[in-house]
């Protein structure tokens, strides 16, 4: 099963995007050692040996085996997942978080900051939740619901979003436990990219 590394720090995120670090990242999911690498990537084994270590310190790349190689040891790393996920809270320039910034007008049903926070806080926790549980050898279960449909109307999309948060509270309820494992359940609509006028697509 893939597995998932959540990046929630802006410092390990940076010292990770160099273009030569994400190459490494991207290579040695397969593992490899430094000597593979350099002559792979056409590398001076010098430099390639301190990026490979500043991945190490960050915690993205972990060591596999040491093989006697000409009288010393080789070290053969590879990464710590399968693939990356940045915190959206990371990208942001200031200090308030994505997931965060919410007014009265952000957290209404059609704003799209406040999909924007519901999605950046769904990244972090689904993330984290699937790290740990791969940590300790279980599997989260999780589903999704995806679909497409096409409106008439801007004014439907409102009344759609109305009837569906009807629909979810009634599905809800019928199976809701008291004391029950809880789960959180996320309904979310926007336009399809690349299809139909943007203008008309805006006002949506």
């Amino acid at each position: 099963m893939p597995t998932h590394d959540l990046v929630d720090e802006p410092d390990r995120l940076r010292r990770a995007l160099t273009p030569l670090r994400r190459t490494l990242l991207a290579r040695l999911r397969t593992p490899a050692s430094a000597p593979e690498l350099a002559a792979e990537l056409g590398v001076p084994r010098q430099r390639l040996g301190y990026h490979l270590r500043q991945l190490e310190e960050l915690g993205l790349l972990e060591l596999v085996e040491e093989r006697p190689r000409r009288g010393r040891l080789e070290r053969v790393l590879r990464t710590v997942a399968d693939a990356f996920v940045v915190d959206p809270d990371v990208l942001e320039a200031s200090d308030v978080s994505v997931s965060d910034a919410v007014t009265p007008e952000t957290t209404h049903r059609h704003a799209s900051e406040h999909l924007l926070a519901v999605a950046s806080r769904a990244v972090r926790d689904v993330a984290r939740m699937q790290a740990a549980s791969q940590r300790q050898g279980s599997r989260l279960l999780t589903f999704t619901l995806e679909t497409e449909v096409a409106f008439a109307s801007p004014d439907d999309v409102g009344a759609f979003a109305e009837a569906l948060a009807g629909a979810i509270a009634e599905v809800a309820a019928s199976f809701h436990t008291p004391g029950g494992r809880p789960y959180r359940l996320i309904g979310a609509g926007h336009p399809a990219p690349g299809t139909g006028d943007p203008d008309e697509r805006q006002h949506a």
